[in-house]
């Protein structure tokens, strides 16, 4: 086991943000199991990207990487993590293992995010999926942004939504073990 506490890397963030570029990076200079999302979508369900599938394929990367944690490794997750309660899950479980969390927030104009999106569909379309101004737009609204105290860790862990004893009990109902 490493002599130093292993870390958990948050990406946090809107599509075209720099997520994944970032995730990249930190994969080579932390050493670093990177767990991307999209990539995994993609390898299975190619053009599709269906809700029920994302979850589930975003449960089971989590539960790789916190038994990564447990080994001692770090891990990136990458995907937009748009939610506090996501955000503060993943927290509370890193905590519970002994590891540290890095959280990175991405944040662009719209007119950025709009020009890298389009360049990423016109240079590599196999890594990505076409997104509306529309659906943009919805998702700009609905992002929790992280307030600085959860960005440094200075914040200390929400509780549980009501209706959950535990974080541990609310991620196995975010990210469902299956497709329903």
């Amino acid at each position: 086991m490493a002599s130093t506490r292993p870390t958990l890397f948050l990406t946090v963030g809107l599509p075209g943000t720099g997520k994944t570029t970032a995730a990249r990076r930190i994969e080579v200079e932390e050493a670093a199991l990177r767990l991307t999302k999209d990539e995994w979508v993609k390898a299975l369900y190619g053009l599709a990207n269906p809700p029920s599938a994302s979850d589930v394929i975003e449960g089971r990367l989590i539960e790789i990487g916190l038994r990564a944690l447990q080994l001692g490794i770090n891990v990136v997750i990458d995907y937009g993590l748009w939610g506090r309660d996501e955000r503060s899950a993943l927290r509370a479980a890193a905590a519970d293992l002994g590891a540290t969390v890095q959280m990175r927030y991405f944040e662009l104009t719209p007119a950025e995010q709009r020009r890298r999106l389009d360049r990423r569909q016109a240079e590599e379309p196999h890594t990505t999926w076409h997104m509306s101004d529309e659906e943009l737009a919805t998702w700009g609204e609905i992002i929790s942004v992280p307030t600085s105290g959860e960005l440094d860790g200075s914040e200390p862990v929400d509780e549980p939504p009501p209706g959950f004893a535990t974080w541990e009990e609310w991620r196995s109902h975010r990210w469902p073990p299956s497709i329903a």
